[in-house]
């Protein structure tokens, strides 16, 4: 017996993707039961096992694996096609799937969002904000942008920006503490720790006339979004080092005090990743494009 209805591979899609039923169902916006139902009336159909359950998670067989790779490519061929069919009217549309990080998100990217959007009213966003390590290639996601060095080859980079992290805190703190002059002395302060990825970032690295050095850092929060922890050094808690993309404009209101000026930083580039070889939609095109010229302007590079 062949497949009856395509769209019920949907559900082998997103089960593979999140793991469980109950994902998939969200993910498809139906209830678990029948996103159970759908994956049974698929085995019957085929006439084999797709996933091996268990209590916690549904792990796919050798022969789910195979259709999952067939699946994912016929879906990605009718992207394709309603892109190419869209884009002979000069309209964008569908849904844009992005992962951004969450303060460059709050800082900057939110109203060139709006800009977008409100240029090609055919597109919708589905944004996913967070500091976690995504893996562009599983995920449901178009572009995500990321910072610091790319180690997945499988991944198509444009580079957006090129920043140096700043040492700041708030004038608060400094009328408490001290500020530092050299890197050793940030042993002595309550330095604000966030997750780069997945883990916590805690060796900072300063240059000095072409000699580097790193100090091990501690405080007294930590933290696995960097935007809490900018707020925390506003808010006088103590010091961050943070993309000068994400403080810019605490900097240049005086919320936050660039420390150790006469000190460099490891450059932190600034990436949109895309998955290599998958088609890529027009709106996504024109989308990165449109965040390339934006990043252009505010750094002027």
């Amino acid at each position: 017996m062949k497949i009856e209805n395509t769209s019920d591979l949907r559900v082998l899609v997103h089960t593979a993707r999140g793991g469980t039923l109950t994902a998939a169902a969200h993910a498809l916006g139906i209830t678990p039961a029948a996103a159970s139902a759908t994956l049974k009336r698929l085995e019957t159909q085929l006439g084999a096992r797709l996933f091996e359950r268990s209590t916690r998670a549904m792990r796919l067989t050798p022969q789910g694996q195979t259709l999952l790779d067939y699946a994912v490519r016929a879906f990605e061929l009718l992207d394709e096609g309603e892109s190419l069919v869209t884009a002979d009217r000069g309209e964008l549309v569908g849904t844009l799937r992005v992962a951004a990080p969450s303060d460059l998100t709050r800082s900057t990217l939110l109203p060139w969002f709006d800009e977008f959007l409100a240029l090609h009213t055919g597109v919708q966003l589905s944004l996913s904000v967070g500091d976690r390590p995504l893996d562009v290639m599983r995920d449901e996601v178009d572009v995500a942008l990321r910072y610091g060095a790319l180690a997945d080859s499988r991944l198509v980079a444009r580079p957006f920006a090129m920043t140096n992290p700043l040492l700041t805190a708030s004038p608060e703190y400094l009328s408490r503490h001290p500020a530092p002059k050299t890197p050793q002395d940030l042993v002595h302060h309550n330095c604000l720790i966030f997750n780069r990825g997945g883990r916590r970032h805690r060796i900072w690295r300063f240059a000095q006339n072409g000699q580097w050095t790193e100090v091990r850092v501690n405080g007294n929060r930590s933290v696995d979004d960097a935007s809490l922890a900018r707020e925390w050094a506003v808010a006088g808690y103590g010091i961050t080092l943070k993309s000068a993309l994400d403080v810019r404009d605490d900097v240049r209101s005086g919320r936050l005090i660039h420390l150790m000026t006469d000190w460099q930083t490891e450059p932190y580039p600034l990436h949109a990743l895309l998955p290599s070889g998958r088609f890529v939609p027009a709106r996504v095109r024109a989308f990165v494009d449109f965040l390339a010229l934006k990043f252009e302007a505010l750094t002027g590079r």
